[in-house]
């Protein structure tokens, strides 16, 4: 495992301390307190999960599979089928392996989000990444609603060491698409990123806005590979889970970047998201810098959780 690899797998491992209180030692409970699989051993486990914000279909869906391979191994001792919930965990959160082909074409990525879920940190840390793997990238300004968002925003363009295209505060967000657009094309560029204004109290503005955006895009730049990626806050749970339905209905979402899993009891979210919605989680963040942003990965995300780091090294 590479060092970065590495230290990344121990700050989640840290930053999933409290989802680990809330889930795995109950689960670990579960455990220890049954001498014997049956009814009231599955339900305990079933209400674990679930209270982990794991989420009802996928809590139901790691316990069917669960089921069938104890009968499948004629398993008796409940330490015997551990292994099993953990692989199931991870199955329920495997992201294929086109998740991430928008960093190897031409692409334009919509990132959309409430305030306050780190939507605009996210678009200036994806930048960074995709900077040190030697892409061109351009940033789009078009949170124009948001007061500062644009500054925010440009400060991690110069951390990033890429260029902007920016739209003064209350500008038309379309407009700056559209010249944005006009650069990438005209420049050349390899991925262009384009921060939005995330307002969900108001879905009907939002989804024309969007709409509007698509339209520019499709016109100006058919070939180019889309994403649509949504910022959720781990910290938040199944108001994350609600939020992602909601984008969901006014954008064909490709993608989730789930930030704040660092100060979080609420981690299991990501299992639910990925089965509830089918929307694979492509990034997590763990803190405050450009390192602590990193592309999921479901094998690394419940060994950390469980604390099997050996697995890892």
């Amino acid at each position: 495992m590479s060092e970065e690899k590495k230290g990344f797998f121990a700050r989640l491992k840290e930053g999933l301390t409290k989802t680990r209180n809330n889930i795995v030692h109950g689960i670990d409970s579960v455990f220890s307190g049954f001498s014997h699989i049956d009814e009231d051993f599955y339900e305990e486990l079933e209400e674990i999960l679930i209270m982990g914000d794991i989420g009802v279909n996928a809590a139901e869906e790691i316990l069917t599979r669960l089921r069938e391979q104890v009968k499948e191994n004629h398993i008796k001792e409940p330490a015997d089928c551990k292994d099993f919930l953990i692989q199931n965990i991870k199955e329920q959160m495997q992201v294929g392996e086109t998740a991430y082909e928008f960093e190897e074409k031409q692409s334009i990525v919509l990132v959309i989000g409430v305030n306050g879920v780190g939507k605009t940190t996210s678009v200036g840390k994806l930048a960074g990444k995709l900077k040190a793997q030697n892409r061109k990238v351009l940033l789009a300004a078009a949170d124009t609603f948001r007061a500062a968002a644009g500054e925010q925003l440009t400060e991690w363009a110069h951390r990033a060491g890429v260029d902007i295209i920016g739209g003064k505060e209350g500008a038309d967000p379309a407009s700056v698409i559209y010249d944005a657009v006009a650069a990438a094309k005209a420049r050349n560029v390899d991925v262009l990123l384009c921060d939005t204004a995330g307002r969900l109290h108001n879905k009907k503005n939002l989804m024309e806005e969007l709409k509007k955006i698509n339209r520019i895009i499709d016109k100006e730049f058919p070939d180019a590979h889309r994403e649509n990626l949504v910022v959720l806050d781990g910290t938040t749970g199944q108001n994350a889970l609600q939020q992602a339905r909601e984008f969901g209905e006014v954008a064909d979402l490709t993608g989730i970047i789930l930030t704040k899993m660092d100060g979080t009891a609420k981690g299991g979210i990501a299992v639910a998201i990925q089965s509830e919605l089918k929307i694979p989680v492509k990034y997590i963040g763990v803190g405050e810098t450009i390192d602590d942003l990193q592309k999921f990965d479901a094998e690394q995300f419940v060994n950390a959780l469980f604390d099997r780091s050996e697995e890892m090294l």
